[in-house]
């Protein structure tokens, strides 16, 4: 069976000590009614809610149902209907989106939400907004991975040292990878500055983001040091936020206005791949989440006009064009360097500014990464339109095992017809 998008939306991205759970929920899910052009969310029949840290604030469990308390009590979401909640690290949103999906094709349910919520800014606490963050990574076993980044340390020239620069030990991680990438293909830092400049252009671009503003190449790489070579301004910021999106059946589309089915998206796959402890040389989870979906969909990488990718550092724009087949392996850099992920290049990518500059509420990203791909493919993007977009793709990995994350989804969208 077929599913659409009947709407999508997004709060902006940024630090918001003021604004509760509660609060981003219910911009999120009031604003994706009027997006799907529903007058309330009655008819809605299931959903799935995507939250990784709101245990930090002292709600560990029943987090959506929480949330929604108010907006049941005040008539606005259905009673009784169930929610499920979703937690794979930063993949979590996606991972709800990918539930709604089931939901439809399946036929269980002709309507259903993905909504994801989250704050990881923790006013005056950075010690809470740390363990936010790495609780996407074994802590049953922990020498195992030391050893393992240890060893990879070695190999790649750039010893294992935990929050050498400040930042997270994924920041460290994915700096081991980008040395290593570096060491192997004669990749170049000025590349990863050239990505993450890119981003922050597309950025500026976009109300939605965390950081408006342009950042030079230049200034990328001058920009205080997290684990070289990556910089502050390669790095995904802290902040808050919420996305949403609704997921119908054919014959709910059918149903609605022709305004409303004019603007639906078609999803044409979804798919979820596992994490490992593999070798530096071995393709990543995204390689397999990727083909899966081209699979489903019956296309090809040269068939995407569009593309979200979960840049958490700009050594992921250099490695995931390369995981999802845009380009040749150890040719990433070259890629970015060209302008093909540029406006007007083959094939833009985060045009949203990635989450280096949207920002990165990782329970919200995933479906952050679902609405930029909705905007451009219906043609409502301004002055970051992608030309003539009809496919998109979302690429969105959560959580840590070795150099793989522990979970990967990967998207691909069809637009409506706008000739």
């Amino acid at each position: 069976m077929s599913a659409y998008i009947l709407g999508s939306y997004c709060t902006r991205f940024g630090k918001f000590p003021d604004r509760s759970f509660k609060d981003l929920t219910r911009e999120a899910y009031l604003g994706v009614l009027g997006e799907a052009g529903l007058e309330n969310g009655h008819e809605i029949e299931s959903a799935w809610f995507s939250n990784c840290g709101m245990g930090t604030f002292g709600q560990a469990n029943i987090r959506g149902q929480v949330c929604f308390t108010p907006l049941v009590r005040e008539g606005l979401f259905p009673e009784r209907v169930g929610i499920t909640n979703v937690e794979g690290g930063c993949a979590s949103a996606s991972m709800a989106f990918q539930g709604a999906w089931k939901d439809v094709i399946s036929g269980l349910h002709d309507i259903s939400l993905a909504i994801g919520v989250e704050k990881t800014f923790v006013k005056d606490d950075p010690a809470s907004t740390r363990a936010l963050f790495e609780g996407g990574i074994d802590h049953f076993d922990e020498s195992e991975w030391e050893e393992y980044y240890t060893q990879a340390g070695e190999l790649s020239g750039k010893p294992f040292i935990h929050n050498s620069g400040g930042g997270t030990l994924f920041m460290d991680t994915y700096a081991m990878q980008a040395a290593y990438h570096m060491k192997k293909y004669g990749t170049t830092q000025r590349q990863y500055a050239i990505a993450s400049s890119k981003n922050h252009y597309f950025g500026s671009l976009n109300p939605l983001a965390q950081y408006q503003f342009e950042v030079s190449v230049e200034d990328a790489l001058a920009d205080r040091e997290i684990s070289f070579p990556i910089t502050r301004s390669m790095c995904a910021p802290i902040g808050d936020g919420a996305a949403a999106a609704i997921v119908v059946s054919e014959s709910f589309l059918r149903r609605m206005p022709r305004e409303v089915q004019d603007r639906a998206v078609k999803i044409r796959a979804s798919s979820l791949s596992g994490g490992k402890y593999r070798s530096l040389d071995e393709p990543g989870l995204s390689r397999i989440a990727a083909d899966k979906a081209y699979k489903l969909a019956g296309l090809g990488p040269e068939d995407i006009h569009v593309a979200e990718l979960h840049d958490a550092t700009a050594f992921s724009e250099v490695y995931q064009p390369e995981m999802l087949r845009f380009c040749e392996e150890g040719k990433g850099g070259a890629f970015v360097e060209s302008g093909a992920s540029s406006m007007g290049g083959r094939l833009p990518i985060n045009t949203s500014g990635g989450l280096q500059s949207k920002g990165h509420p990782v329970g919200a990203t995933g479906l952050s990464m679902i609405h930029e791909l909705c905007v451009q493919l219906r043609g409502e993007a301004g002055p970051r339109q992608v030309a003539n977009a009809r496919f998109g793709l979302a690429e969105n990995g959560g959580g840590t095992i070795g150099f793989d994350e522990a979970a990967c989804t990967v998207t691909i969208l069809e637009g409506p017809d706008r000739a």
